[in-house]
């Protein structure tokens, strides 16, 4: 997949355990209700028929497939127009994520492009970022045929683009001050985890639950299992949903940020030591030791983060736990 960008604007979505098949069931998660209704088109309000693309290298022609007040979704000409799971999977994912972690700007509606193979991986933009407009979008694309799977890469690939809205402008303050430290992946291992449980998605959940049990990684050090041995954790012993959401809320309320059109911005990014302070306010506990099981006690670049952590505590003392 083509790697389009760098936080904190854009990504590129690069997970290997995607080539994965979830086979050929296409509707055991998302079945069809017994009557979609369309809203009318001849509503004022309603998101223009076409759309041209004009940010990064993209330049499409979309068409409109779907909205209601949750989503507008467009596909490109190589899309095909009988895919209709993703109607239904992204206004679900969108409506529990904007209920989840508190709302992202005036504009309730996620828009979505979809393509067909002309432009790979995926990405997203924030109402808080001119990039596409001041808009929360998702932009993702697989072969055509690829996206008949409604269980599997591509339902993956829909709400890891969500994700990275979560983490890029929750609490309306622009940046993740955290994605030095997890990367393109960690978090959304454990955002995509609840997100399935909490829609009732019971036997994607569980699929998922133990495909990440197996993840490990190179950093902060090699065989790093972030979601075995850090979040998973985190999330079964401290509150799970409400532990994910208020790392984003204290940090939002917390780290350092400046104002910027219509919210803020952070202005740097955490140190290991923060991340593992504010980490342990969000869980009431102290999770030192915890972090010193998962990744031992220096960051990726080879610093002491139990120092970063007692400095912390003291700098951030408000939050506590």
């Amino acid at each position: 997949m083509r790697k389009l960008a760098a936080f904190p604007l854009l990504y590129s979505i690069i997970i290997p355990f995607f080539l994965v098949s979830c086979g050929n069931n296409t509707e055991s998660v998302l079945p069809e209700p017994e009557k979609e209704e369309e809203v009318e088109t001849e509503d004022p309000n309603a998101p223009p028929k076409t759309w041209r693309e004009n940010w990064l290298e993209h330049e499409l022609l979309l068409t409109r497939q779907y909205y209601n007040d949750s989503i507008a979704l467009y596909y490109d000409e190589d899309m095909d127009e009988k895919i209709t799971w993703p109607r239904r999977a992204l206004t679900k994912i969108w409506n529990y994520t904007w209920k989840t972690y508190g709302g992202f700007g005036p504009d309730t509606r996620l828009r979505v492009a979809l393509h067909g193979g002309t432009y790979g991986g995926g990405h997203p933009g924030y109402y808080l970022s001119n990039s596409h407009g001041y808009i929360n979008i998702i932009d993702a694309g697989l072969g055509t045929n690829r996206w008949l799977d409604s269980i599997g890469e591509p339902l993956d690939l829909i709400t890891h683009e969500v994700g990275h809205i979560v983490e890029g402008n929750s609490y309306n303050t622009l940046n993740s001050p955290a994605f030095p430290i997890w990367g393109d992946s960690k978090w959304m291992e454990i955002y995509q985890y609840d997100v399935y449980k909490g829609l009732g998605w019971t036997d994607k959940a569980t699929s998922w639950h133990n495909r990440m049990l197996l993840v490990s990684d190179n950093f902060p050090r090699t065989g790093t299992f972030w979601y075995r041995d850090w979040f998973y954790p985190i999330y079964d012993q401290y509150g799970k949903t409400a532990v994910l959401n208020s790392f984003f809320k204290l940090i939002s309320e917390h780290f350092p940020s400046t104002s910027i059109p219509n919210g803020r911005r952070y202005t740097r990014n955490l140190n290991f030591g923060e991340f593992v302070h504010f980490w342990s306010a969000a869980a009431g506990s102290d999770l030192k030791q915890l972090a010193l099981d998962a990744f031992g006690e220096n960051d990726r670049n080879g610093n002491n983060w139990v120092t970063q952590f007692e400095q912390a505590q003291v700098v951030f003392n408000k939050i506590t736990y």
